[in-house]
């Protein structure tokens, strides 16, 4: 197995020498990989992609870079690429004077740094630009010159820090596929922040979901959302029927939990977890079955349909089911939702695989 590209060995954060901000944290980063850190503000996060780029020192632990630490090097001979949420672009110069900056700064020669600027701009769409000025582009341009002056001298590492944040939906869901349009295209390495769990899933081939400075969950996005290890990641990646209970008998993987109404409910079982203790079940609205029929499911159970909202493709359902005031059910929009009116009484149902029976807290 390759040597991972970066590696963190127990680093640990602190601003005030008592709270830690990161919390012996150990992750590496493979060559080529798309590492998305996600998290709620707070979480550590920026902070961890902060001490990578050398912006923030370690308070204790070990970052290396293909092997070396790199602890004591400045950020500028790091040889990483940083692409920021306000672009950072000098505001009285040229795009191409922006993106030739590292260039300059590493004395590379001045015949060569006009091709590679022109190379780092027609990679990012903005062939043609180069003697306007940031006040004279749009977000999206900006941010497109910010990922050419990151990419023109070639970095053995890519860091982004909520690059799209300040952009609109469509504008940000566009620069979304070009960004993992270059890092397949150039085989870039790519660490990527942000606290939006849809571009995290979208972008990504694994996720770090970040909570009070701590990795609750590293994986691909299909594992990270079909399979939550604890009710945290379970709650913050998409939507979700979080309900309490104590966990009544054990089957292997599969277990009963009895709700505050005396209702049993099948579940899996993530953590372990015996007769007694207390579980919190996770849901998703999608594996919810209105008016299932026979065999579809493994448990059935009454609900009151609280409202519908209409979501183009899909209709959100709210319920009062399982002692809970907002049960959500996602239905497909095929005209069948019109029926679900306010205060009628339905059934719904799941199979006991997609509830899973998680840590209480």
């Amino acid at each position: 197995m390759s040597q991972p590209l970066v590696q963190f060995r127990n680093v640990q954060k602190s601003y005030d020498g008592e709270n830690l901000v990161v919390k012996d944290l150990n992750l590496n980063v493979a060559q080529g990989e798309f590492l998305t850190l996600l998290g709620p503000s707070g979480s550590g996060k920026t902070t961890s992609l902060l001490m990578l780029a050398g912006f923030e020192t370690a308070t204790s632990g070990e970052i290396l870079l293909d092997g070396k630490p790199i602890t004591h090097i400045a950020p500028e001979k790091r040889n990483i690429g940083m692409v920021f949420q306000n672009y950072a672009l000098f505001p009285h110069m040229t795009v191409a004077e922006n993106v030739a900056f590292p260039l300059k700064v590493r004395r590379v020669a001045t015949r060569d740094i006009t091709d590679r600027v022109r190379q780092a701009l027609d990679k990012v769409g903005l062939a043609g630009f180069e003697s306007r000025r940031p006040a004279q582009m749009s977000g999206g341009q900006q941010q497109r010159v910010a990922v050419a002056r990151a990419l023109v001298f070639e970095p053995k590492l890519v860091l982004m820090d909520e690059p799209l944040s300040a952009l609109d939906k469509q504008l940000r869901e566009q620069l979304q596929y070009e960004i993992k349009r270059l890092h397949r295209d150039l085989g870039l390495t790519v660490v990527y922040v942000t606290h939006d769990q849809t571009e995290a899933l979208a972008m990504s081939d694994r996720v770090a979901v970040f909570h009070q400075g701590v990795i609750q969950q590293i994986d691909d996005p299909i594992a990270l959302y079909e399979q939550p290890r604890n009710a945290f990641v379970a709650q913050f990646i998409g939507e979700n029927n979080a309900f309490d209970g104590q966990i009544d008998t054990v089957n292997g993987e599969l277990c009963q939990v009895r709700l505050p109404d005396g209702s049993l409910i099948p579940a899996h079982r993530v953590v372990e977890r015996g007769s007694g203790e207390r579980t919190r079940l996770s849901l998703r609205p999608e594996r919810v079955v209105i008016e299932p029929e026979a065999g579809a499911v493994d448990i059935r159970v009454p609900a009151r349909v609280v409202d519908v909202t209409y979501l183009g493709k899909y209709a959100r359902v709210r319920l009062r089911a399982c002692g809970l005031e907002h049960f959500v059910v996602a239905v497909p929009n095929d005209g069948r939702t019109k029926a679900l009116a306010p205060t009628s009484l339905i059934n719904i149902g799941w199979r006991a695989h997609d509830c899973r029976a998680l840590n209480a807290e």
